[in-house]
């Protein structure tokens, strides 16, 4: 029995990532916690990174294969072998790693304050410029201090400033509690996108308390990284763009009721749009044929597409006058 489960969606090509990531897990000062590694298929098997640790910490961690479902199904994977008697779910991304004092940090502020969904801040790093740290959201969004040490911020409508800018939310900082671990699920569909922007949303509206920690809480590694090897000139590119516009769809859905969100959403919607088409366009100034079977997939469910395409196109005719 264990007070935490640490879930880890494994995907990589080289040794020596995953060990790194559990080598982070095994160093916090709160110890008590399980591991449930879900091999998605991955080139390089997550057994092998197992033969290098102690015998008592290869009894710790629970290494579940599966077909390739992507990071989504592989979460899903670990959510749906929770044990009974945990009662935190922690996820870490397997090219990641945890600074030492995650998991006690993590377990101070939701028991002492009966969180139910938890966020750390992000380590700064000049090459993820983007993250920034919780007291940030003092200035920027009315946050409420309900815990100095360490530092916890509350935001009265987080769903609303996360959907402005969801910076200062990642993966391997998040924690929640069973009762929200027990509904919410990933939509591994949308593998290549917007997945856990779609999830943080789901378990904030869920939650009953969410709170946010500004000490950070994991680092960002090197590994296999969709969001870092998908550029516009990727074949991957128009799949993930549309993703994206179909993870922001729900997201609109979800908040109908909310013009102000529905206008942050549509924003980002329209972005989606008009990246995915100027990548098309690129493939074309290259000689080479655009993605019509996607574009028309695109079209049928958002015939916005249309009308984005002829904007572009009007405004490439005005700036060649």
């Amino acid at each position: 029995m264990a007070t935490f489960t640490v879930i880890i969606p494994f995907y990589q090509r080289e040794p020596g990532i995953l060990t790194r990531a559990l080598r982070s897990i095994f160093a916090q000062t709160y110890t008590d916690f399980d591991i449930i590694i879900v091999d998605d298929e991955s080139p390089y098997p997550a057994g092998r990174e197992l033969e290098g640790l102690a015998g008592s910490e290869r009894e710790r961690i629970r290494v579940i294969r599966q077909p390739n479902a992507g990071p989504g199904g592989a979460r899903n994977t670990g959510l749906d072998n929770i044990l009974p008697e945990t009662a935190f779910a922690a996820f870490l991304d397997s090219d990641d790693i945890w600074l030492p004092t995650h998991l006690e940090n993590a377990h101070r502020a939701m028991t002492g304050l009966r969180g139910d969904c938890y966020w750390a801040s992000m380590q700064a790093d000049e090459d993820f410029y983007y993250h920034f740290g919780m007291a940030r959201l003092e200035e920027e969004a009315d946050a409420r201090r309900i815990m100095e040490e360490p530092l916890v911020l509350e935001v009265a409508d987080l769903a609303s400033v996360m959907l402005r800018n969801w910076s200062f939310l990642h993966l391997s900082c998040m924690v929640i509690a069973r009762p929200i671990f027990e509904t919410v699920r990933f939509e591994p569909m949308l593998r290549l996108a917007a997945e856990d922007v779609l999830f943080f949303c789901d378990c904030i509206l869920a939650a009953g308390r969410p709170i946010l920690c500004d000490a950070a809480g994991a680092g960002r590694g090197r590994g296999i990284n969709i969001f870092h090897s998908i550029d516009n000139q990727s074949p991957q590119f128009l799949s993930q763009q549309f993703n994206t516009w179909m993870a922001l769809d729900r997201l609109e859905k979800r908040f109908s009721r909310r013009p102000q969100d529905v206008a942050s959403i549509a924003s980002y919607k329209n972005t989606a749009r008009r990246q995915a088409l100027w990548s098309q366009a690129g493939l074309m100034r290259r000689r080479k044929l655009p993605d019509l079977q996607m574009l028309a997939r695109w079209a049928m469910r958002d015939p916005a597409l249309i009308r984005t395409f002829f904007e572009l196109g009007t405004g490439k005719i005005r700036n060649a006058r």
